[in-house]
């Protein structure tokens, strides 16, 4: 049983927190806002014993097993190491670090201290996601050589991600999602094109195609206007089509096998969304806790780290600087 501190109160700590009073044996003890308000009002919501505004306090809490920062995301590499020095286990909303070297100390840190880490990517544990990712590496729609992916919604800037002291950006928010669905299935890119739209000094969106030797994919990312919300990996035989919204869905179209089945009647694979689908990540955290793991296999280091490289070197190749 894992007790857990939770650092943030905003929405997706509201709702990661909803679906982890249905986690086996996890237990919320205390919660840590900028503003004790807040962060008393959250308590209350939840059901959590303790509320403070001194992250100090909440870190040195000896019934704090492990935390949850969800806090913006430049913040993210100074309080993992802060958390990981206190003893705690870390699991950080993504991105997990404004950049791959960042995300890499972090692990280095957890590694240091014998502790667990993880970015919260949630599509990854979602049991759609393992299905879709299981019949590809079968085989069934041959070897992968196509992969598009899109995210784009009219709701940017958001507080958290307006700014650009809070390293605000489009794509490490929504893009990471398109790039590590093209990572899980294509491998890392050998060359990359991008464009990036800044608008005062912040990514707001922009577009990116990732070649290899195999394949290649084509993602977009928005935070001002809408983009097609559904994917598609493509093989030698078939292809799949992952519904809106594709990083957090429940439906799939697997168009493979018989020409009927490929053309005009696809097996739809569903798996409908549990709560507000942090379930099976939680889960997973869980189980590498008792474990005694300091990373999971589907997404520890080298997964996490990879995919801030390739965000990185969008950043360059838009800046005519990737090589």
């Amino acid at each position: 049983m894992a007790r857990w501190g939770v650092i943030g109160t905003g929405d997706i700590s509201d709702r990661l927190v909803s679906d982890l009073a249905h986690v086996e044996g996890a237990q919320v003890t205390a919660v840590w806002g900028r503003a004790l308000d807040r962060a008393r009002a959250f308590a209350a919501t939840h059901d959590v014993p303790v509320a403070t505004d001194s992250l100090a306090a909440l870190l040195g809490r000896p019934d704090v097993d492990v935390v949850y920062v969800a806090t913006p995301s430049h913040t993210h590499r100074d309080i993992a190491l802060q958390a990981l020095a206190a003893g705690k286990h870390v699991l950080v909303e993504k991105p997990m670090a404004s950049t791959a070297a960042e995300t890499a100390e972090i692990f280095d840190a957890a590694e240091r201290a014998g502790l667990f880490a993880m970015e919260a990517m949630w599509m990854r544990f979602n049991p759609l996601h393992v299905e879709v990712l299981q019949r590809i590496a079968d085989g069934e729609i041959g070897a992968v050589g196509s992969v598009r992916a899109s995210f784009g919604t009219p709701f940017f800037p958001r507080g958290r991600v307006k700014r650009p002291e809070d390293a605000g950006s489009a794509l490490r928010d929504r893009g990471i999602y398109a790039v590590a669905l093209a990572q899980w299935t294509l491998g890392e890119p050998d060359s990359i094109t991008a464009r990036v739209t800044v608008t005062s000094g912040v990514d707001t969106g922009g577009n990116a195609t990732l070649a290899s030797a195999t394949g290649f994919a084509q993602i977009a990312w928005s935070g001002t206007e809408f983009l097609d919300l559904s994917a598609a990996v493509a093989g030698e035989r078939g292809w799949i089509t992952l519904q809106p919204m594709f990083w957090a869905g429940s439906t799939a179209e697997v168009h493979a096998g018989s020409a009927e089945r490929i053309f005009a009647s696809p097996e739809i694979v569903t798996h409908a969304r549990v709560g507000n689908g942090y379930g099976p990540m939680l889960e997973a955290v869980e189980e590498s806790l008792a474990s005694g793991e300091t990373e999971h296999r589907w997404h520890g280091r080298q997964q996490t780290v990879a995919i801030a490289t390739t965000l990185d070197r969008i950043v360059a190749a838009a800046n005519g600087e990737d090589r």
